[in-house]
């Protein structure tokens, strides 16, 4: 990446100023802007989120922020409210409450001396969300946003909930906001009061995994604040951009297609990453994008941007599997609008073994199939949401196809580009009334290594409604419909297509309360490919290099360690994947504040009982300075029986080694067809 220093403006920064909020509550601030002789007024971009402008993303901010300054621009960095800096307490994501102080936020800055009137939103993951959540708000000056890994369905596409089947992302998103929720404001921002306001978020935050669990369906608190919901109360352009590593890509398809406003789409091969700083790579000159997005919906700047293709997507060549890429190898896709004229449904169907272009004639086609797996297959699934904290990626699919139903083409005569959502049409029957399917399309090589190139999940109670779930009646048929994340991604000529449908697929998704075997009915099952090709030569096209403005300085103190490991006690019969994310202990050097933070996951079963399932989570977080010494801890257990989710949780804060606070938590929650 490079480094820039000289930018057309020299900037200014404010540590610190105070947002008022119409009930008389303040958003703490940090503000960059150009520094001006006169005082000229610029356009402002906000960027509004949890995690602390003063300490952990201060990082970040300090590459982004600035950069965008130095072009004649006044980015601002707000904590919500209940985090950071800001007054209050967080009890939830997405709340109303949340989206209402983001309109106070943005007509104040619009109001400021140093803003022209002119407001942009960015921002990633949370910021991402409700950057699509406060547009859909009308504030009067919110001219445009850039919204990055967020989603416009908190139910569907969401890491709490897929297909209907519970996310182990759940508890670890659940985690990570229970570890930032107890944390303290800093002192030499907030004075005095730091300590009252620490114990307050404590006390009142809440255990929010226990809330997330009481809400298994599609129902209005996922729905209030899902502008999937409502596209057209958006009313401002919108640039959205994901990864094909990330959880959230679905979104960006999906805003291109339905929203009605001025949109362009991007799509790389990312996790949950900004594009400059994006792993897997090749990264990409985001901030220089970012900057014509701005330059053309703030400034009236005719720079041709939205002359340019509405999408932007990176098509992926095949490689090896492996639980972590530093590239992947591939080219940029352009499309005009999407859905795209240049895709169209390729039908493959199941036979044993066999995925085929020609159906087989009925008579030769067996009835059935039977499949039950083992609690074992997904333990080569990675994560939900990488968040390039590898080795999260999927491994080899190979032994997760041990079992599995598997079907696989004949090796291909000539290339194939899929680009866009698969879809899988099944006819199947149960012998329980709770399961779940889980559908791998994989990329297999000449040498027989298998590369997931996209996956689905469909829990059966789910297959008509995720409003209203149902039971199944054991044996009887049923058609169900299991969509696949959407990808572009080059099959080579050589190569087999490979379908693996799989009744587990543990911990990227909870286990059924008890094993189930599903029959599937072969002659009447179908999958849909979308294949793209194109009558003409595309150009080539390429973004420009990755820049931003020079790094935060600090001091590291230990390294930091990511990692996943597999144990497997043959003794005891229990397997327990282990996911290491300690981010080390470091300095900030201009303000002197140490941190440390480190969390580790456990997800463990026994042999093939589907109530031993569990996941536990641990986190350690520590901020030092001087005298000011806080150290918080949380556990988190999370384990069922057929029919409850329970819950215990337990959460620790220290000053100066003494331990100040203690509270524990414990509930029973029905499991609610899941």
């Amino acid at each position: 990446m490079e480094i820039v220093r000289d930018f057309p403006y020299p900037i200014r920064e404010i540590e610190n100023l105070f947002i008022p909020m119409r009930d008389g509550q303040q958003l703490a601030a940090k503000v960059w802007l150009p520094d001006t002789p006169d005082a000229t007024p610029f356009p402002a971009i906000m960027e509004y989120i949890p995690y602390r402008k003063r300490d952990v993303t201060r990082g970040r901010d300090a590459s982004n922020h600035p950069y965008l300054a130095g072009h004649g621009y006044v980015c601002v960095r707000v904590d919500m409210r209940g985090s950071g800096d800001s007054d209050g307490v967080l009890i939830d994501e997405y709340t109303q409450q949340e989206q209402q102080d983001a309109v106070d936020a943005i007509a104040w800055l619009a109001e400021q001396p140093w803003c022209d009137g002119n407001v942009g939103m960015m921002g990633i993951s949370w910021g991402g969300f409700n950057s699509l959540q406060v547009a859909a708000k009308q504030p009067p000056a919110l001219k445009a946003i850039i919204s990055l890994c967020s989603s416009d369905d908190l139910y569907a596409d969401n890491m709490h909930y897929m297909g209907g089947c519970l996310l182990g992302d759940n508890l670890s998103e659940a985690t990570v906001m229970f570890a930032f929720n107890a944390l303290p404001p800093d002192p030499e921002i907030v004075g005095d009061r730091w300590r009252t306001m620490w114990f307050d978020r404590m006390e009142h935050s809440g255990l929010w995994l226990d809330q997330w669990l009481r809400h298994q369906r599609r129902d209005a608190y996922w729905s209030t604040s899902s502008v999937g919901e409502h596209y057209e109360a958006i009313q401002c352009p919108v640039y959205a951009v994901g990864g094909w590593a990330d959880g959230f890509t679905n979104t960006v398809l999906r805003l291109m297609e339905h929203l009605e406003v001025p949109r362009k789409g991007l799509i790389g091969p990312w996790g949950h990453k900004y594009p400059h700083q994006g792993i897997p790579g090749p990264a990409i000159g985001f901030l220089q994008e970012a900057l014509r997005w701005w330059d053309y919906w703030l400034k009236g700047k005719q720079n041709g941007i939205m002359e340019e293709p509405m999408l932007r997507v990176w098509q992926q060549d095949s490689v090896p599997p492996d639980n972590s890429y530093a590239e992947r190898p591939g080219r940029w896709l352009s499309e005009a609008q999407w859905p795209s004229p240049n895709l169209h449904m390729q039908r493959y169907y199941l036979q044993p073994n066999r995925l085929t272009t020609e159906p087989m004639p009925a008579h030769l086609v067996p009835s059935t199939l039977g499949l039950q797996s083992p609690v074992s297959v997904g333990m080569s699934a990675g994560k939900w949401c990488s968040y390039a904290a590898t080795p999260d990626l999927p491994g080899d699919q190979r032994e997760e196809d041990g079992g599995s139903l598997v079907f696989s083409s004949e090796p291909l005569e000539e290339a194939l580009d899929m680009f866009g959502v698969a879809t899988l049409s099944l006819t199947v029957s149960c012998d329980q009334p709770q399961a779940m399917l889980a559908a791998r399309l994989s990329d297999v090589a000449p040498d027989g290594k298998a590369t997931r190139v996209t996956y689905g999940l469909l829990n059966l109670t789910h297959r008509e409604s995720d409003e209203h779930p149902s039971e199944l009646v054991p044996g009887r048929e049923y058609r169900v419909q299991l969509a696949m994340n959407g990808i572009a991604q080059r099959f080579p000529k050589g190569h087999q297509l490979r379908l693996s449908i799989s009744t587990t697929y543990w911990p990227l998704a909870w286990l059924s309360p008890a094993p189930a075997q599903v029959d599937i009915t072969l002659k009447e099952c179908q999958l849909h490919l979308p294949v793209r090709t194109v009558s003409h030569a595309e150009t080539p096209f390429a973004f420009a290099a990755p820049e931003a403005a020079p790094p935060l300085a600090t001091t590291t103190l230990d390294p930091s360690q990511h990692n996943w490991l597999l144990h497997r006690d043959l003794a005891t019969k229990r397997s327990t994947l282990e996911v290491i994310n300690d981010q080390g202990r470091f300095r900030i050097d201009d303000t002197g504040t140490e941190i440390h933070r480190s969390a580790r996951e456990y997800y463990s079963t026994v042999t093939d009982d589907f109530t031993s399932a569990q996941g536990e989570t641990l986190t350690e977080s520590h901020f030092k300075r001087g005298d000011w010494d806080t150290e918080v801890y949380t556990r988190t257990v999370l384990t069922c029986t057929d029919t409850h989710f329970l819950v215990h949780a337990q959460l620790d804060a220290y000053e100066n080694a003494y331990r100040v606070f203690s509270k524990n938590w414990s509930s029973k929650i029905p499991r609610d067809h899941l």
